[in-house]
C-alpha cells in the first residue's frame, strides 16, 4: 500500500502544473519535468543542433537556462510568487550534441523572503555545471486555493 502524498507534495504538484501551463520558454527548448517536490526539482533537456556554440559544444546559455528552470520550479514549489535575485554558474565540462542534460535543484536555505538553491547539471551522472541561485519571494500566490 502506498501512502498518500503529503500536503507539501500536493502543493508542489499544483504549483508545477500552474507554472508549466505558462512556461513557453522551457517548453520551446524541449525541457521536461522529471520530478518536483517541496524545495526540489529535477528537469531534463536534450542538447539539439541549434543549441551548439561556435566551438562545437553546448552553448553555456542553454545549460544556464536549464539550471535556472530547475531553480525556478524548486523555489516556487510552495506556490508563493518567487523570483531570482542572483544566480551564478560554474561550467566544469562541456555538454555535447545529443547529451541528455539533467538539472537537479535542491533548497539549501530558506528564511523569510529569501532562499538559496543549488543546482547540479549532469550528463549520465557526470556533473558538467554547478549553479547557485538566490531567490526572493515577492508576495502573493499563483496557485488557486484547494476546493472545499
Amino acid at each position: 500500500m502506498t501512502a498518500p502524498p503529503s500536503d507539501a507534495q500536493v502543493l508542489a504538484d499544483r504549483a508545477t502544473a500552474a507554472m508549466w501551463a505558462h512556461d513557453q520558454a522551457a517548453q520551446s527548448l524541449g525541457i521536461v519535468i522529471v520530478a518536483v517536490g517541496p524545495g526540489s526539482a529535477t528537469l531534463a533537456m536534450v542538447v539539439r543542433d541549434d543549441m551548439m556554440n561556435g566551438q562545437g559544444s553546448a552553448h553555456g546559455g542553454f545549460i544556464f537556462t536549464l539550471a535556472d528552470c530547475a531553480f525556478a520550479y524548486a523555489c516556487n514549489s510552495a506556490g508563493n510568487s518567487t523570483v531570482a535575485a542572483h544566480c551564478a554558474i560554474t561550467f566544469i565540462r562541456p555538454g555535447r550534441r545529443g547529451d541528455r542534460l539533467v538539472a537537479v535543484a535542491r533548497e539549501v536555505s530558506r528564511a523569510g523572503r529569501s532562499g538559496i538553491y543549488d543546482v547540479q547539471v549532469s550528463v549520465e551522472g557526470t556533473v558538467i555545471a554547478e549553479f547557485r541561485g538566490h531567490s526572493r519571494t515577492v508576495g502573493g500566490s499563483f496557485v488557486d486555493p484547494p476546493a472545499p
